[in-house]
């Protein structure tokens, strides 16, 4: 142990900042239209300026799953991304304000009208220019329409919309916080001096091993004592999607297996609970909370009631470094710390212990472990603490760490897959297992053909959409293992452009989300000007093989792609429209369908071998 590291005084006359202090895991709901995204596309409750349907996508039921298990979770709307009629012909959402005010607020109605859930925040674009004037157009708007209680969070990106806010007061009483993405625990004094809610809105994004359960535990307490923040939303919740994505394993916990079941709690999860299960929203932080003196940091909250919750963390650099910021270098060592309560505390005569130990070197931690109680005597306590550590003192007596059933073990991705497609009520609009990187895949029932393909998956989206990164032209559904080598992907297709429809199979996909325009693989395209050609990329551009395939719209087609170490071949309808294809590379991917451009394009009887 290192030398006695002093005196905390927590309390004292003037002992609360007034800022509310919220939920440091809450439910962050991304309005993301038809659209690439960070690991895959989430889809528009409105795709079409005619189309209205909110019950697309799974966020309506993570909503409401949320909300019985703590009805007092904030939901957030941040758009990542717009539909293309918003823009009018433009790639900007802001050129008409109206509409795509219009369009963020019908969403906040549909979500209390449907599922009777209540957004209390919305965000402006994620990570993008912000524009005043939209600002002020959208709170005019919300509070036409009676939601003067739903707050903005602007502008998701730095701290530089602070600036603006200083000389232009409609736009300071039009924003009710300041949201910053990833602020390395650092607020900047122009947002300081607005005296606004300040909340890191976008954080964390880290691998959910120890290191990034460290990341977590350090900014969920440096964040406001560095910089004053008040919340720290985790982007994000839970990694449910193929692991090889950008950002795989990212969610504080980790569910990517819904064919097998498994799924693993991480350390994230028990740090959140440090802190989430000891405050709620309307606590107040104290204002005596900084760095202890041999390194680590601490804070303070109140309900105001008498209750006191004390979080302490002693995470060192190389244990809680995040994907980003860079993080400055700093030493902690172990050390005895005491605490003295001042004020009204000072009547506090225990306090609850829960504690977390990273043990890197034995690599034997333990999480969440409730101690013995803490006697306090005069309003004093001390304890010694070692590295890489998380406290939890409080007054608080109903903490508890959660149950849950063993999950089932770990399973690879089968090596032989099917989907019909034929659900009569889908519980969700997606399919299961496909993981759409651009353009929106939904369930369809297709009244023109009562036959066979009643039941189909259609690609939906038919404009490309306004977003933030470099978007494909093609749309692409990934599904399977991506170390998949050698397989067969079979899809029957139906084409709607009658000129210019271009559909694909395709197999060893090796990218997704953001690089996903880059995506190299093997893909069959057939097209309804009557040709087909194999690429081995998603771009087009590295043409294996091409010719006339007398395929055209409206037509059923089935495609039969089959990739054997360097070579591949293809069926048209059982035929073989082209073989020994050379496949240099890439070794492994996905399994995929898509389409050329965004163009309506139906696919049905999906079926993969492996071997």
């Amino acid at each position: 142990m290192s030398s006695f590291s002093g005196v905390q005084q927590i309390g004292g006359l003037n002992y609360e900042v007034r800022l509310t202090v919220r939920l440091s895991l809450r439910e962050s709901i991304k309005l993301n239209p038809q659209s690439e995204l960070t690991d895959g596309t989430e889809p528009s409750y409105m795709h079409y300026d005619n189309d209205e349907n909110y019950f697309r996508g799974y966020e309506w039921w993570l909503m409401k799953e949320a909300k019985k298990r703590n009805p007092n979770i904030t939901l957030i709307g941040l758009p990542w991304a717009f539909p293309g009629w918003v823009g009018r012909g433009s790639n900007w959402p802001y050129d008409y304000p109206d509409i795509t005010a219009a369009y963020v607020v019908k969403w906040i109605l549909g979500a209390k009208q449907y599922h009777d859930l209540d957004i209390q925040y919305v965000g402006i674009w994620n990570e993008r220019r912000y524009n005043a004037k939209y600002i002020k157009v959208l709170r005019n708007l919300l509070d036409k329409v009676g939601q003067s209680g739903v707050g903005i969070i602007a502008a998701d990106g730095d701290w530089s919309i602070a600036n603006s806010m200083i000389d232009d007061l409609y736009l300071y009483d039009s924003v009710e916080v300041i949201g910053a993405h990833y602020p390395g625990t650092i607020t900047v004094t122009e947002a300081l001096k607005t005296q606004k809610k300040l909340w890191s809105s976008e954080d964390y994004s880290s691998f959910n091993n120890e290191v990034g359960g460290g990341c977590w535990a350090r900014i969920l307490n440096q964040n406001y004592v560095n910089g004053l923040m008040t919340a720290t939303i985790s982007w994000n919740l839970v990694a449910s999607y193929y692991e090889d994505l950008p950002f795989g394993r990212d969610g504080l916990m980790t569910a990517e297996e819904p064919w097998s079941g498994n799924y693993v709690v991480e350390s994230p999860i028990w740090i959140t609970a440090h802190t989430t299960q000891f405050t709620q929203p309307g606590w107040t932080y104290l204002q005596t909370v900084g760095h202890l003196e041999h390194g680590g940091s601490y804070v303070a909250l109140t309900d105001g009631k008498g209750n006191l919750t004390v979080v302490i963390e002693t995470m060192t650099h190389d244990h809680s470094v995040c994907v980003r910021p860079p993080l400055p270098h700093f030493n902690v060592t172990s050390q005895n710390a005491t605490f003295q309560l001042k004020g009204s505390l000072t009547s506090i005569e225990e306090l609850q212990v829960w504690r977390s130990q990273f043990n890197f070197k034995t690599k034997k931690p333990y999480f969440f472990e409730k101690l013995a109680p803490l006697k306090v005597l005069n309003g004093s306590f001390t304890l010694s603490l070692a590295e890489d550590e998380v406290y939890t003192l409080t007054t608080i007596i109903t903490g508890h760490k959660g149950s849950y059933p063993e999950p089932p073990p770990s399973a690879p991705f089968p090596k032989v897959y099917k989907d019909n497609f034929d659900v009569l009520n889908p519980p969700f609009s997606e399919a299961p297992d496909f993981a759409d990187q651009t353009g929106v895949f939904e369930y369809y029932v297709n009244l023109t053909d009562p036959g066979p393909h009643l039941f189909t998956l259609r690609q939906v989206v038919t404009q490309r959409p306004i977003t933030w990164v470099a978007d494909a032209d093609q749309t692409i559904s990934v599904i399977g293992d991506h170390q998949w080598q050698d397989l067969t992907v079979s899809c029957d297709i139906f084409m709607e452009n009658i000129k210019t429809g271009g559909v694909f199979v395709a197999a060893r996909v090796d990218k997704g989300g953001e690089s996903v325009r880059n995506a190299k693989g093997v893909f069959f395209w057939v097209f309804a000007d009557g040709t087909y050609r194999v690429t081995n990329d998603l771009a087009g551009q590295t043409v294996l093989a091409e010719g006339l395939s007398g395929t055209q719209a409206f037509g059923w087609y089935t495609l039969t792609l089959t990739v054997q170490g360097q070579y591949a071949s293809g069926l048209l309808n059982g035929y073989p429209l082209w073989k020994n294809a050379v496949v240099l590379t890439p070794k492994h991917g996905w399994a995929a369908i898509g389409t050329h451009s965004f163009e309506l394009a139906q696919f049905d009887n999906f079926s993969v071998t492996a071997e």
